[in-house]
């Protein structure tokens, strides 16, 4: 099978696999040979779960074969961030102290994808305890630093790296990654890929390494918005709003607003979006925003003025330090690749509790303000990031020191609102670079048919184009 069919979207292999092009098990072997000769390459894989793979690619041939279908997802090979629990396989952690680390049972999120067809091929690379102590280096992992597809000496960012890479080199064909300040958003941005981050809770973290209770969430990376929405329609939960106790505030609309509007959609930018950027990010933004002004209308906007940065900061050092106490206080911290990632645990161990308490009431008051900017917008739009991947030896902090962070991944991650990543162009050093699209919380269809609508008038990445190059650029890397 070419490789080139390998970077297909979503619903375009499974238009193949129903039309009889090929199997099941034929794509699902042609997967694991790309993803055990390539992801060693790029540093994106810990573990091949091949015989878990085959099996399944049997069994789901069957149901084909017998009429049995489970949906857009059935026979699609996929894979999962190293700190979504398999009952079949090590869960690293990304981290030293847990290398061999096993559980019972696999993650729920896994759980839905196996109902709904999909095939798991393994596990995929990430930070270690995905860079909740803070790191200031891309080999902050015992894998090795995660290589980008488009210039293995750049990064494919943290912490999601393996998921981003794999799924941009056509080594899956689509992953699990998860986010608490940026990880979905980040090294998608940086590989030219996809993902959603769902509103905090929709999907679940049951069997998912808890970084910071209050701010985990687990999301899907594509190729395309399209292949996003269709495996985020498999791992959601049922509506929260059927669960007592929880769920959307009475009265928010659960359907996409934009369907009841005949002037379409109502798009927010940030006054400050478009500053202190590379010059290729600021470009690609600005073309993204003549496409957006074809479908949608478009108003300059303020975030409320509060500290998003340091809520989230403080935030995950408590939760953290919590989380990981354990391993703190035995030492073995000390094991962590990255020197600043172990000093950090003890930094983030002197979070004071009124701290943290002051923090989520800020927090609350960020949540409520930020629904009453959004009940006017159907979503915010915003750089994904102010720069391209930086080059992989270079210090994380110098690098990224030299450009102001957007506030809209801070402000949307502290308070839990969904979010979708999508590529809007190539930047310096000819390295992909992505817009954001932020909602409300709980409307991820509105965000979704947004970002659908902006991606079918924009050109899709070329991941044909990318695998061409790829063998060579792994070939000479490091020389």
């Amino acid at each position: 099978m070419p490789d080139e069919v390998l970077v297909e979207p979503v619903d375009e292999l499974g238009r193949r696999l129903r039309d009889g092009e090929f199997t099941v098990r034929e794509l699902t072997e042609a997967y694991l040979d790309r993803l055990e000769r390539v992801g060693p390459e790029l540093n994106a894989v810990v573990t091949v779960t091949d015989e878990r793979a085959l099996a399944a690619a049997d069994r789901l041939d069957e149901e084909l074969e017998a009429g049995e279908d489970r949906g857009p997802l059935h026979g699609i090979p996929y894979g999962v961030k190293d700190l979504v629990a398999t009952e079949d396989a090590p869960t690293t952690w990304g981290a030293e102290p847990y290398r061999d680390q096993e559980f019972d049972e696999d993650a729920a999120v896994v759980r839905r994808l196996d109902e709904a067809g999909g095939v798991l091929l393994g596990k995929l690379a990430m930070v270690e305890l995905a860079g909740g102590f803070g790191y200031d280096s891309a080999d902050a992992t015992f894998s090795g630093p995660g290589r980008n597809p488009w210039d293995v000496e750049a990064w494919a960012g943290g912490s999601s790296s393996g998921s981003a890479s794999a799924v941009a080199a056509g080594l899956v064909g689509f992953a699990i990654g998860t986010e608490t300040w940026g990880s979905l958003n980040t090294p998608a941005a940086f590989s030219g890929i996809s993902a959603v981050r769902p509103t905090y809770d929709l999907v679940s973290r049951d069997g998912v390494m808890a970084l910071s209770w209050t701010m985990d969430k687990v999301g899907p990376m594509c190729r395309t918005v399209g292949g996003c929405r269709r495996v985020l329609e498999a791992i959601a939960e049922p509506r929260p709003a059927d669960r007592p106790g929880r769920g959307p505030p009475k009265g928010k609309p659960g359907a996409p607003r934009a369907d009841g509007r005949k002037n379409g959609f109502t798009i927010a930018v940030p006054e400050d979006a478009g500053e202190g950027e590379q010059e290729g990010v600021r470009e690609n933004f600005e073309r993204s925003l003549e496409t957006l002004s074809e479908f949608a209308t478009l108003e300059r906007v303020s975030l409320p003025d509060l500290p998003y940065a340091a809520m989230a900061g403080t935030i995950i050092d408590a939760e953290a330090a919590a989380a990981f106490e354990t391993l703190i206080e035995s030492g073995e911290v000390h094991e962590l690749d990255d020197e600043i990632h172990q000093l950090g645990s003890y930094r983030a161990s002197t979070v004071l509790a009124k701290d943290y308490v002051n923090a989520n009431r800020v927090r609350t008051k960020a949540q409520r303000r930020l629904d009453e900017l959004l009940t006017e917008y159907d979503a915010l739009v915003s750089p994904a990031r102010n720069s391209v991947a930086n080059p992989i030896e270079e210090s994380l902090a110098e690098f990224f020191g030299q450009f102001e962070t957007p506030p809209v991944n801070a402000a949307a991650n502290v308070t839990g609102l969904p979010g979708v990543t999508i590529p809007n162009g190539f930047g310096e050093r000819d390295l992909p670079t992505a817009v954001e699209f932020v909602g409300r919380a709980w409307e991820e269809p509105t965000v979704l048919a947004l970002a659908c609508e902006y991606e079918r008038r924009t050109e899709h990445v070329d991941h044909a184009a990318l695998v061409e190059g790829l063998e060579e650029r792994t070939m000479h890397a490091d020389d």
